[in-house]
């Protein structure tokens, strides 16, 4: 249901109270409108600077005071939508509260109060009259109507807007999970950059997109260079396990068959939890999107649980995504006992979203120390399958040094990768990519190409995790074993 039917729905069902949370207060008052058009009832807006009035129509006088404005609307009786806009200072007043409450409680049909705010703390001694409406961002149709009054109004400045109907389908799947002004904008930008849109301004849009995402540290859009399946070398099983359910995921829903909800995988470090997160996204052609779980938090009350919150609303308007939480043991694993219980309510408000959340989301959430997880977090239903990765195998090192050789330029014919392969038994992905780095800077210093004894040097001095920390490497295959899937 979009934001503007479900405002509706809430409106029809007799809902006095409606504390609306929303920082995009010029769409919310559209979607209201639109709403209060269909219901056919008037809409009233407060404002502190302008008092309370008709749409269109003059402020009450002596109104701007919130107390006479509740009064008024408790005297008047009429039906309508009274909006009070930025209304959470407010809601401190002993006086207002009790006037919003006993407006609440004896409204007539037809007369609904909605305050706004960017997050509400509801007093007390409105919990059970007031409904918490959050404003979702803006779907596909919103996006699509956005660009279309925005390529309107290029015309008018002679810019000139060229995109097939593919085209702009791609663009507005590029501007999903952006406020409608933050679209908007970009597009103007594309516009002004050359004189026209068109689908040469695209990889741009997206990157501006993830310049906007990035902002606050909290999500970012990530760019695969994996191709395909393919390409990654190893993990035979989940790579089935994601081909079998990749048309179900990406095509049209089947009846009786949920999409998949999504994976955790844990293992050794550095063994390839983070390039499978972005081989699915690759693979499955939808963008991928990562959650740092450490800088959810805040030392404000409520503030961590809304940012996360907002963070998986985002992520929801890019869907079809896959939503990579890097580490997820940083933000769900403590006990909630010394940080006045955060954690355990970020934790409640992520295992309440993978329950309810549509299924256009696929969840790739990788641990290091999965043993620190709380129980209900592992229990089976919450995530489609937990996979343990594992030190590579003979024949995914062989494909290991093929690809990282190439990528860098390097002939892998040139190498012989039957005694290399053998040299790092026992060595991740990352640490034979730490080898083959350190091959190059050797060789670059002296001038040089790299060679296969560049590469045999670097390995014979590297002592790899599976020996440093042995025991460490032990009990997470000693965990694994009946609670883990191998990748």
């Amino acid at each position: 249901m979009d934001n503007a039917a479900d405002l509706r729905v809430l409106l029809g069902s007799r809902h006095a109270l409606i504390l609306a949370e929303t920082q995009d207060e010029e769409r919310f008052f559209s979607i209201v409108h639109r709403a209060a058009t269909e219901l056919e009832v008037p809409v009233w807006l407060w404002s502190s600077t302008a008092g309370l009035g008709r749409v269109g129509q003059p402020s009450q006088y002596g109104t701007r005071n919130p107390h006479i404005a509740i009064q008024f609307v408790h005297d008047v009786e009429l039906p309508g939508v009274y909006v009070f806009a930025d209304a959470h200072p407010i809601l401190e007043d002993a006086r207002v509260v009790r006037g919003i409450k006993e407006l609440a409680m004896s409204s007539p049909e037809g007369q609904t109060v909605i305050l706004t705010a960017p997050k509400h703390e509801v007093p007390v001694e409105l919990e059970g009259l007031a409904h918490v409406w959050r404003l979702r961002p803006p779907d596909a149709h919103e996006l699509r109507e956005l660009a279309e009054r925005t390529f309107n109004d290029l015309a008018q400045r002679r810019l000139t807007v060229d995109l097939s109907p593919a085209a702009m389908e791609e663009l507005v799947g590029a501007l999903a999970g952006l406020s409608l002004g933050e679209a908007d904008r970009l597009i103007q930008r594309a516009a002004l950059a050359d004189g026209s849109v068109s689908a040469d301004d695209l990889p741009a849009i997206r990157h501006a997109k993830a310049e906007l995402l990035a902002s606050d540290g909290i999500l970012e859009l990530v760019e695969s260079t994996v191709g395909s399946l393919d390409d990654v070398g190893g993990f035979d099983n989940l790579k089935e396990w994601l081909t079998v359910r990749s048309a179900v995921f990406t095509g049209t829903e089947v009846a009786g068959i949920d999409r998949p909800k999504g994976m955790l995988l844990t293992g050794i470090p550095g063994a390839g939890k983070s390039l499978i997160a972005k081989t699915v996204a690759s693979a499955w052609g939808v963008p991928l999107v990562l959650l740092d779980p450490a800088r959810l938090y805040s030392k404000y009350i409520g503030e961590s649980e809304d940012r996360l919150i907002r963070a998986l609303e985002s992520v929801e308007a890019m869907s079809p995504a896959v939503l990579w939480i890097d580490e997820i043991e940083k933000g769900f694993a403590t006990s909630g006992e010394g940080d006045g219980g955060v954690s355990r309510r970020m934790l409640g408000t992520f295992l309440r979203w993978m329950q309810d959340r549509p299924g256009g989301v696929f969840v790739v959430a990788t641990a290091n120390e999965v043993s620190s997880l709380p129980p209900e977090f592992l229990r089976r239903g919450r995530f489609d399958e937990i996979f343990f990765v594992d030190l590579p195998t003979r024949e995914a090192r062989h494909a290991i040094f093929s690809t990282h050789l190439s990528r860098r330029e390097l002939d892998p014919e040139r190498f012989d990768l039957d005694d290399l392969v053998a040299a790092t038994h026992g060595f991740s992905g990352a640490e034979i990519e730490t080898c083959i780095v350190g091959a190059l800077y050797r060789a670059l210093a002296e001038k040089r190409e790299a060679t296969n004894v560049d590469v045999a040097a670097e390995v014979d001095a590297t002592v790899p995790l599976s020996v440093s920390r042995a025991e460490d490497v032990a009990a997470l295959r000693s965990w694994a074993q009946g609670r883990a899937a191998i990748a």
